[in-house]
């Protein structure tokens, strides 16, 4: 299975290589079952990929394989010319995980959460002002929660403040699985912007999704289930 985009978009300033992901002949298991078989990819920057697939499919599995999360695949990813399996720092550094767990610590706020989350993925030389922490939030709906403790909030908010951190990133690799659950029509759509806007700036997305995408630069990579159990999330 191969699939690769065609969109080129301007380097983001900060990059010194120009970002690149190659998967060649990928293979994912989970237990003792093959999920995703000789997957091969080619993502430079300014492109975008949806992975779709029905539940059981390989996604997650596939999303974390391509995070460092997991060395449970056969195949080769390269990541600016570098072996992950190598590379894990750097790959670490270039990307942002966003999975099905929202990683917030439910006695703080979400302005704490977001504000701890800025401190050890941002790399500018001051700290992140509360200002641009607010309006992160504000971009999610939460402005007026924003220091209400986390174990106050439902599921779905706890999973926005995790979106908030899409609004402060300076990462080059985006790995969104399921981002738009639980947005309503307009937070889907301030969503789309975000991503397109990154994209345009050269750097680079991988998503999982049901939902419609509107963003150009994205294309499509289906994975056929092999087997009809549901995916773990």
């Amino acid at each position: 299975m191969s699939t690769e985009a065609s969109n080129n978009s301007t380097l983001a300033p900060h990059s010194e290589v120009e970002p690149s992901l190659v998967l060649d002949s990928v293979s994912c298991e989970r237990g003792e079952r093959l999920l995703v078989a000789d997957l091969s990819l080619h993502l430079v920057a300014g492109q975008g990929v949806r992975i779709e697939g029905p539940n059981g499919s390989g996604k997650t599995t596939l999303l974390r394989v391509l995070a460092g999360l997991s060395q449970q695949y056969s195949g080769t990813v390269h990541w600016c010319g570098k072996d992950i399996r190598q590379s894990r720092s750097s790959l670490a550094e270039d990307t942002l995980y966003i999975g099905h767990l929202a990683g917030v610590k439910a006695l703080l706020s979400p302005l704490e959460n977001l504000s701890w989350w800025a401190s050890l993925h941002i790399s500018s030389g001051d700290a992140v002002s509360k200002a641009k922490l607010l309006a992160a939030l504000s971009q999610v709906g939460l402005e007026r929660f924003a220091n209400t403790p986390c174990h106050q909030l439902s599921a779905g908010q706890q999973r926005r403040i995790a979106l908030a951190r899409l609004y402060l990133s300076e990462h080059r690799l985006w790995i969104l699985d399921e981002p738009f659950t639980a947005i309503d029509a307009t937070g889907v759509e301030l969503l789309e912007h975000r991503i397109a806007e990154h994209l345009k700036k050269g750097n680079m997305a991988i998503v999982t999704t049901h939902q419609a995408m509107q963003i150009d630069g994205f294309t499509r990579c289906p994975l056929t289930s092999a087997s009809s159990e549901e995916e773990a999330s």
